[in-house]
């Protein structure tokens, strides 16, 4: 029976051993192997690796690609105004060595140590720059110039930039509501000046449909004119020929003409003389035979 439980402390004990002389290294990690704190070798590989118990000791670390995303920071443009800006860093371990030999294997520490490497990049690319050339136009150009300076100092920290991008840029809630004021302003400014543009082009539209207005009025009147004068030209004509046809006709149609235009107006008495040759066919069966010999 004491042999049994022998036997059972052995394999327990070797299990334990066993146990404690190996490790395992993940996908996702990367590890190094160290004797009394100095590395001994770095780098391992996923998969199953052995070691001294006690005697040595591994530190495994993340081999994917990490975020650091600190909070928002203030700097000044070359107008001296104040601005917030918030970036994120995409970076990676690539030499384990030198990162555990730099930050002791803190992570917490790399992320404080690339901080403050990105934030005074951020303060000489901003303070270089206006207000406007950072919003406007030259964000990437600042993008690319702080993660190429930030990854040749993260070098000696055993770390490889992999990305720098600003989130965002906005102005201190201070100053940001005047500056909200003024721009009002001006787009204020600006809406009155087209404005006033569009009312002078209106009223220069307006004058000139007007003035074409008063063209086509004066050639349709034209044409009017030459139309009824051609047309006044065509009546004398007519009337011409038919007076040369029959002159006793046309003296009586004109006679009746005048007399329906005489008393058109409600009169109701003319004053002329009796002979008048007003009456040669009013009241006269014959007409101008009068003056042929009749009574």
């Amino acid at each position: 029976m004491n042999r049994f439980y022998a036997v059972i402390a052995v394999v327990a004990i070797a299990l334990v051993a066993l146990a404690a002389s190996t490790f395992t290294v993940r996908e996702t990690e990367r590890a190094i192997k160290l004797e009394l704190g100095e590395v001994v070798r770095g780098d391992y590989e996923p998969g199953l690796h052995f070691k001294i118990p006690f005697y040595q000791s591994v530190y495994k670390f993340d081999s994917r690609i990490l975020t650091m995303d600190a909070a928002p920071d203030r700097v000044l443009t070359s107008e001296k105004k104040n601005l917030i800006v918030d970036a994120f860093v995409k970076w990676k371990i690539v030499d384990t060595v030198r990162f555990f030999e730099s930050t002791g294997g803190n992570e917490e520490r790399a992320r404080s140590r690339l901080h403050e490497f990105v934030k005074n990049q951020l303060y000489d690319e901003f303070g270089k720059r206006t207000i406007h050339e950072v919003v406007s136009g030259e964000r990437v150009e600042i993008m690319n110039t702080v993660q190429s300076v930030v990854d040749g100092k993260a070098a000696d920290l055993g770390i490889n930039i992999m990305d720098v991008r600003i989130k965002k840029v906005e102005l201190p809630e201070g100053v940001r509501q005047s500056v909200f004021q003024r721009m009002e302003k001006e787009r204020n400014a600006v809406a009155q000046r087209f404005r006033a543009e569009g009312r002078e082009e209106a009223q220069r539209i307006r004058a000139e449909a007007q003035r074409e207005v008063q063209e086509i009025l004066a050639e349709a009147y034209r044409k009017s004119q030459e139309i009824r004068g051609e047309g006044d030209a065509k009546s004398a004509n007519i009337y011409a020929k038919a007076y040369k046809r029959d002159p006793e006709f046309y003296s009586f149609y004109r006679s009746l003409t005048a007399y329906e235009k005489s008393f058109d107006g409600g009169r109701d008495a003319l004053v002329l003389q009796p002979d008048s040759e007003f009456f040669d066919y009013f009241g006269n069966a014959q007409g101008r035979s009068r003056e042929d010999g009749g009574e």
